[in-house]
C-alpha cells in the first residue's frame, strides 16, 4: 500500500469512479457489504442481514476502471493475465475482492467494510444473541486463557464476535500479538503489536516470527491454510489464551475443518495436538432475521475412535 498522501490522491480518484452513489454507501455506517455482478447490477447488504438490489446499474468499462484503479493502489495490476484483485481499499481499508474477465463474463467485486459497531459480549446478550451462561462460560474461558476458535460461514460476524472478546482484555496486561491479512481486528489493551501479511510474508511466516516477540497471547484474524499448524505448535508451547477465526459448519464440525488445513502440512493429523490445544470452539450463523448469533459452544475434551468428543455449554 502506498503512503499517506498517495493513498488521499487515489482515495479521491477512487470516489470519482465509485460515483454518488457507492461513496454515500461507503460512508453509510448501516452498510457491512457493496457487490457489483457482472450484468451491473448493484446490490448491498446492511447490518441485520437487510440485502437489496439497487437501481443503479455500473457499465462494464466503469467496472473494469474501478477494479484496474483499485489495483493500481497496491502497486498490482489488473489484466486478462491477472484478473484477481485481493486488497484493501485505501483510507477506508475496507476489503476489496475484485475479478475481471475471462474469468467471469464482466467486471464484478464485493466490498466488505470494517464494522463501526463496538460491540461488547454485553451487548451481545442483551440482544439475545448470546445467553448469560454462554457469556459466563467465555469470560472464564478467557480469564483461564483457554484458546479459542471462533467458526462459521461466510458473513457470519466472526470478525465482529472476536473483537468482542478482545474488548474484555482492554485492561489485561498481556502482550498480544495480532496477526491478520487485513487490518479487521481491534485491540486496546495496553501492550499490543500488530502485524499483516504481505507478499513477501505470509501466515505461516507471521505466526513462526510472532514467538520470538515475547508474546502472551497470539490471536489470528483467520487460518485458511497450513498456518494452522504453527497455531497449533504456538498455542501449544507456551503461549496459551489465543483467538482466530475459521470457516466451519459447526461446532462439532471445527476440528475436522482444522484437519483439512493440517494435511496440507503433514501427512499424519495430530489428533492428540488438537484435543491438547484447542479448548473451545464457538459457533456463529445467521438466524431467520439476519441476525448473527452464537448458535453453539463446545468444549473439545478427547479424541476417541476416530471422533471427537464435545461437551456443549448451554
Amino acid at each position: 500500500m502506498k503512503d499517506a498522501h498517495a493513498q488521499r490522491r487515489y482515495y479521491e480518484m477512487l470516489n470519482t469512479a465509485f460515483g454518488q452513489e457507492i461513496c454515500a454507501l461507503l460512508n453509510d455506517d448501516n452498510v457491512i457489504e457493496i457487490m457489483l455482478n457482472p450484468d451491473g447490477s448493484v446490490h448491498v447488504e446492511r447490518i441485520g442481514g437487510i440485502k437489496v438490489c439497487l437501481d443503479t446499474m455500473i457499465d462494464a468499462q466503469r467496472g473494469i476502471n474501478i477494479i484496474k484503479l483499485v489495483a493500481s493502489c497496491s502497486n498490482d495490476v489488473a489484466d486478462k493475465e491477472n484478473p484477481e484483485v485481493a486488497t484493501e481499499l485505501p483510507v477506508t481499508h475496507a476489503r476489496f475482492q475484485g475479478w475481471l474477465p475471462p474469468v467471469v463474463e464482466g467486471p464484478t467485486f464485493a466490498i466488505r467494510k470494517q464494522t463501526q459497531q463496538k460491540l461488547t459480549l454485553e451487548n451481545y446478550q442483551d440482544k439475545g444473541l448470546l445467553t448469560a451462561g454462554q457469556r459466563e462460560y467465555l469470560l472464564k474461558a478467557l480469564a483461564e486463557r483457554k484458546n479459542i476458535l471462533i467458526a462459521g460461514g461466510t458473513s457470519s460476524g466472526k470478525t465482529t464476535f472476536v473483537n468482542a472478546m478482545l474488548r474484555e482484555l482492554d485492561e489485561s496486561d498481556d502482550r498480544i500479538l495480532v496477526l491478520e491479512d487485513l487490518p479487521e481486528l481491534q485491540a486496546n489493551a495496553k501492550d499490543v503489536v500488530f502485524m499483516r501479511t504481505s507478499e513477501q510474508v505470509d501466515m505461516r511466516m507471521l505466526v513462526k516470527g510472532s514467538l520470538r516477540m515475547r508474546p502472551d497471547r497470539i490471536i489470528i484474524g483467520e487460518v485458511r491454510d497450513g498456518a494452522a499448524l504453527d497455531l497449533l505448535k504456538a498455542w501449544n508451547t507456551g503461549h496459551p489464551g489465543g483467538l482466530c477465526t475459521l470457516h466451519a459448519n459447526s461446532a462439532e464440525d471445527a476440528p475436522y475443518r482444522l484437519e483439512d488445513l493440517l494435511q496440507e502440512v503433514v501427512p499424519v493429523v495430530p489428533h492428540n495436538l488438537i484435543v491438547r490445544t484447542l479448548d473451545v470452539v464457538v459457533h456463529l450463523a445467521r438466524d431467520s432475521k439476519g441476525m448473527r448469533r452464537v448458535r453453539q459452544i463446545a468444549h473439545i475434551r478427547d479424541y476417541q475412535q476416530g471422533r471427537y468428543v464435545v461437551e456443549f455449554v448451554d
